[in-house]
This record gives structure tokens, sequence and C-alpha cells, in this order.
């Protein structure tokens, strides 16, 4: 990756942190760190704020940020970006020149999962470049201090599926860290045959098949990346719930999302949708086809 990660930040403790984690890749990659700011109110007068008001916030708030990122990472190349017009296009198009867009998301509770905000969902379904969310209750700032996290990156593979950039992308964060990939991928029988010995039958009858099939499927991202420790699991189960348990100590997880033309756009699948939502760890969305 050439091109500068690029972060979205407004003022949010999420934004915060997801500032934060863009400057470690960043320096991970070697490549700048771009900081925007993008308010859809920076052109148009809103009652009882004026314009320059709003103008001098954004500055003040991109001057703020990127001295708090300089002071941690002194030698990290940062410029920043003030954009107008509705967030989410506005976004887009900054997409477009990144290698990869970095956002924040709020939690709400360990019950109800996390928020996920319009603009976030958005930047996923309408720009092909990976999407990072980031929450403030990740690896690196929320667990117990007697739980390290580690450098595995987790990803969620599906074995009838086309899923290279997803393994490319996994593989490459992974040496970066010097961590390993954590392949999972999360199968299941009919509903009507699901009783415990009917599952051990399943596993015990199919299992070897499909741990045969995935081992083949990753074979060429074996060959291409030597140096990372890959741990290959095919386990009975809901995928969702299998990739929200393994990244709960993962440094990042990778899920994909499929890209779509027509009218329906862009799609992202319910283990998607449920892995962003839950997920304590920051987590990346590849688009691919």
């Amino acid at each position: 990756m050439s091109r500068p990660v690029t972060v979205g930040v407004d003022g949010s403790p999420e934004s915060v942190a997801a500032a934060e984690w863009a400057a470690r890749e960043s320096e991970l990659w070697g490549v700048p760190l771009r900081i925007v700011h993008a308010d859809e109110r920076a052109g148009v007068t809103v009652p009882g704020i004026g314009l320059d008001a709003r103008r001098r916030w954004a500055e003040e708030l991109l001057v703020a940020t990127a001295e708090t990122v300089r002071r941690a990472h002194p030698s990290l190349e940062i410029d920043t970006r003030q954009l107008s017009g509705r967030p989410a296009a506005a976004l887009t198009a900054e997409a477009a020149e990144a290698g990869l867009l970095v956002l924040g998301s709020r939690g709400l509770s360990s019950v109800r999962g996390f928020f996920l905000g319009s603009v976030s969902m958005a930047m996923i379904c309408a720009t092909e470049r990976p999407v990072v969310l980031v929450r403030t209750l990740g690896p690196a700032a929320a667990r117990s201090a007697s739980i390290r996290p580690s450098r595995d990156v987790v990803v969620g593979v599906d074995i009838n599926q086309f899923f290279g950039p997803l393994l490319d992308f996994a593989f490459q964060e992974a040496a970066r860290r010097a961590g390993r990939v954590l392949a999972l991928y999360g199968w299941s029988i009919p509903p009507v045959v699901r009783d415990a010995s009917a599952l051990a039958a399943a596993e015990r009858e199919m299992g070897p098949d499909i741990e045969r099939r995935l081992a083949q499927n990753l074979k060429p991202w074996r060959r291409k990346f030597p140096s990372v420790d890959l741990v290959e699991r095919s386990c009975v189960g809901s995928p969702a719930q299998l990739l929200l348990h393994a990244a709960m100590n993962a440094d990042l997880l990778v899920v994909g999302r499929r890209v779509r033309g027509g009218p329906l756009g862009a799609h992202i699948g319910s283990v998607t949708h449920a892995v962003i939502h839950h997920c304590a760890a920051p987590v990346a969305v590849i688009a691919h086809d």
C-alpha cells in the first residue's frame, strides 16, 4: 500500500481512537497519514452557529488531532483536510485517493452491541477501498491489564466463494505485525437434524472434506506469504459467533462484503453485519467480487 491511510474525525472519543489506530497503521506500512473532517454544514448557514465558527472549530479539531498524533508518532508524515458537503459523499471521494479508510464507531453496551452510524454504513457500501472501524473498546485500550492483545489477524472465509482480496489484506496485515493469520470457516447442517448426535455425525462425516477444501483454498497464500504463520479452523456453528469469539483478543478482524451492480448496490451479508456491530476489536471490511 503506497497511498495514505485516511482517517475521518469528528471530535468524538471514537474518532480519537480511530486516529491513533490509523497512525500506527501508517507507520506499519510506511505511508503518510491524512486526517480529514467532513461537515455538510460548512457551506451553509445554520441558525445559532455561524459559518466562520464552524470552520474555525473544524480547523482547531484537525490541528489538535494532528498534534496529539505527532506527540506519539513524531516521525510520521501527517496532513489534514477540511471537507465540505455531506460526510458520506465527501469521505467517499477522499477514500478514492486512500489505501485505507479508518472510522470510529460508537459502542452502546455489551448486550446491545455497537452503534454503526449512517456515515460508516454508507462508506462501507460506497467505497471499494478497505474500511476499518475502530471502537474505543479495542484490544489495545479496554482489555484487562492481565490480558495482552495478540498480533493475530482473524479472517472469515467461505470455501464456496472467492475470497482472494480478504486473504491478501489479512496476510499483509499479519506480515507487518509479525503476527499470524487465523482463517476461520463456520458451517452448519440443516436445522431439522441439528440434535447432538446429528452434529457429531456431521463433523465426523463432513468435517475432513471441509478441512481439506479449506486447506486447498488457502494453499496459494501459504506459498505467497511463507513467513506468516497460518492457522486454519473449520468449525460447526454460527460464522458470526465463531468470528466474534476468535477475535476477542485479536489485533484485527477481516471480513468481506460483496460488490454488486444494479439498483441494490453493495451487499453486506448477515455475518459481516453482525460482526461490525458487535466486535470490540478493529474490523476491516474488504470489498470483493
